[in-house]
């Protein structure tokens, strides 16, 4: 398995105002998808630092405050989410994934409760 991406995530109910104040930082978005889950639309901002450094923005309304995870992306989902599974994170959704037509996803939390966004892109 190889991790193509990691970096912090913020999963926040005011997407808009966190964006603004990256963007103050330096960032500016790369590219922003959107997915339709069981609580709703989810639109996943991508931001990238003139630096290489990389923030993600989520938008979900139905949070009471902002959490924030790390997003990992891998070449091999099974074989990341069973070494997961095997260190003790437990998927969120119990065994569901979140799948679209690009990615396949899974948020899970680790034992001592930090929490990583699994992720693999689907190459067409």
């Amino acid at each position: 398995m190889k991790i193509t991406t990691f970096d912090p995530m913020i999963i926040t109910p005011k997407a808009e105002e966190v964006i603004k104040l990256f963007e103050a930082l330096g960032f500016a978005k790369t590219h922003a998808p959107s997915v339709n889950i069981e609580t709703g639309e989810v639109t996943d901002v991508r931001m990238k630092h003139p630096e290489g450094y990389h923030v993600d923005v989520a938008g979900v309304d139905k949070l009471p405050k902002d959490m924030t995870i790390i997003r990992m992306n891998v070449d091999n989902f099974e074989e990341a989410y069973d070494l997961l599974i095997s260190r003790g994170f437990k998927n969120n959704r119990g065994d569901g994934l979140v799948e679209t037509a690009s990615a396949k996803s899974a948020t899970m939390i680790s034992p001592s409760g930090f929490t990583i966004s699994l992720v693999q892109h689907i190459k067409k």
